[in-house]
């Protein structure tokens, strides 16, 4: 009897650590996470304001940035997701790689026209973004990293 005692107590010990130890993982990857997901006040502040310039862009940011406009249901927006991640941890310090759900956040959606998505600005410091939409290869995302945001 005082056998199963023990094994029972070293059982619920063990899936009492084995739980803690999940929450620290998840922890550690969700502060591993390179992108940034923007809501409106941060968006204003941090990218353009187009409640103070509806009708002229001025990126407000101190870098380059790429702005994924996404969807949590939308298939090309999971596709391009683990590449926006990856961008972001290869260009840190070089760039911001910024994310606004546009379910959550349609007032930015609407005041910048998104209509499909994903939809992706390409952000310089000086100048207007370039769009792209749809899901495409990582290749493309350097090559416009490189030759639009840090203009190499």
């Amino acid at each position: 009897m005082k056998k199963l005692i023990f094994a029972s107590v070293m059982l619920v010990a063990l899936f009492t650590a084995c739980g803690e130890k999940t929450k620290v993982n998840n922890t550690q990857v969700q502060q591993q996470t390179s992108t940034i997901h923007l809501t409106k006040a941060e968006f204003l502040s941090k990218v353009a304001n187009f409640q103070t310039n509806p009708t002229e862009w001025k990126y407000l940011g101190e870098k380059p940035c790429i702005i994924d406009f996404y969807a949590s249901w939308c298939g090309p927006c999971k596709t391009i997701a683990p590449i926006m991640e990856d961008l972001a941890k290869e260009y840190e310090g070089q760039i911001y790689v910024y994310k606004v759900d546009v379910d959550a956040q349609p007032e930015i959606a609407a005041a910048y026209g998104i209509q499909s998505i994903p939809t992706l600005f390409f952000c310089p410091m000086n100048g207007t973004p370039q769009m792209s939409q749809g899901a495409i290869p990582k290749e493309d995302f350097k090559k416009m990293i490189t030759e639009v945001l840090l203009k190499k």
